[in-house]
C-alpha cells in the first residue's frame, strides 16, 4: 500500500503499522477489512486501502477534498469500495454503527476539533473488537524544538508552557507529546499498543539527501524513543479495552 499526499510522504512506519492491521484482520477471518478514515481529505489514504481490498469509510466536511476525492478513487477504479460521508467528526456515531470498523484513522484530526475527546470516544465507539485506531497528531516537541533552532526563543519556551501546545497565530488548536496523546487514549477507553514517531527528520533535512536512506532512517527512528519524542507528528494505535 502506498500513498503519494505530500501529507503522507515520510510515513513509511505509518504505512507499516496500518498494512500490520490489515493482515491481522484478514487472519481474523475478515475478508474485506472495513476502514473508517475521519477527516479522511483527498483520499490520501482512503484510495491506497480500498486498492488493497478494503471497504472504506471516509467522513470529511471539506467539499473540494471530497471532489479530489472522488476523482481518485474513479480514476483508481475503487469508487464502489470507498462511501463518502460530508459531515464533520462529531457526527461520526451517526454514520458509522458502534463496533464496525476494523480500522479507524484520525490523522491531522484531533489538532483542529474543537472537542478530541468526543472525537476519540466517537473512534473508540466504532472500532470492532480486536481492531484498531489510528491517530496522527502534531507533536509539541517538535514544534518547540524547530522554532528553538531558528532562534525564536519566546515561542519554544511558550509551546513548552502552554496547556495545548500552541502559540499566537499557530493554525493548530492543540499539540500533543507521548504522554498526552498516551493519557487521551486512555481516558477515552482504549489500551495503547503503539507509540512511534513519524517524520522525525523529514521536515528538517536538507536537500541532497537520497530518498531511500531517509526512508530507512525514518522507518528505523520511529521506534527509538528519544527520535519518536521530536519526531514532527506522533502515531498512535490503541484497542478497545
Amino acid at each position: 500500500m502506498k500513498t503519494d499526499t505530500v501529507a503522507a510522504r515520510g510515513s513509511g512506519a505509518v504505512r507499516r503499522a496500518l498494512e500490520a492491521e490489515l493482515r491481522a484482520a484478514r487472519a481474523r477471518g475478515v475478508e474485506q477489512p472495513v476502514v473508517v478514515d475521519v477527516g479522511g481529505g483527498s483520499g490520501g489514504w482512503a484510495v491506497p486501502f480500498a486498492s488493497a481490498g478494503c471497504l472504506v469509510t471516509v467522513v470529511e466536511p471539506n467539499p473540494n477534498a471530497l471532489a479530489t476525492l472522488r476523482r481518485r478513487a474513479e480514476d483508481a477504479g475503487v469508487s464502489a469500495r470507498i462511501t463518502v460521508i460530508a459531515d464533520d467528526s462529531d457526527a461520526l456515531a451517526a454514520h458509522v454503527p458502534a463496533g464496525s470498523a476494523d480500522l479507524v484513522l484520525a490523522h491531522g484530526l484531533l489538532e483542529v476539533v474543537d472537542d478530541p475527546r468526543v472525537v476519540l470516544d466517537a473512534l473508540a465507539t466504532a472500532v470492532a473488537p480486536g481492531g484498531a485506531v489510528s491517530v496522527l497528531v502534531a507533536n509539541r516537541m517538535a514544534a518547540a524544538l524547530h522554532r528553538a533552532l531558528a532562534g525564536r526563543i519566546t515561542e519554544a519556551q511558550q509551546l513548552l508552557e502552554s496547556a495545548e501546545g500552541v502559540v499566537a497565530g499557530d493554525t493548530v488548536l492543540r499539540r500533543y507529546d507521548s504522554a498526552g496523546l498516551t493519557e487521551s487514549l486512555l481516558a477515552a477507553g482504549l489500551d495503547v499498543a503503539l507509540v512511534q514517531g513519524d517524520r522525525v527528520i523529514s521536515d528538517v533535512v536538507p536537500g541532497g539527501v537520497r530518498e531511500d536512506e531517509l526512508a530507512e532512517f525514518e522507518l528505523t527512528a520511529a521506534a527509538v524513543p528519544a527520535l519518536r519524542d521530536v519526531a514532527g507528528r506522533l502515531h498512535a494505535l490503541a484497542r478497545r479495552g
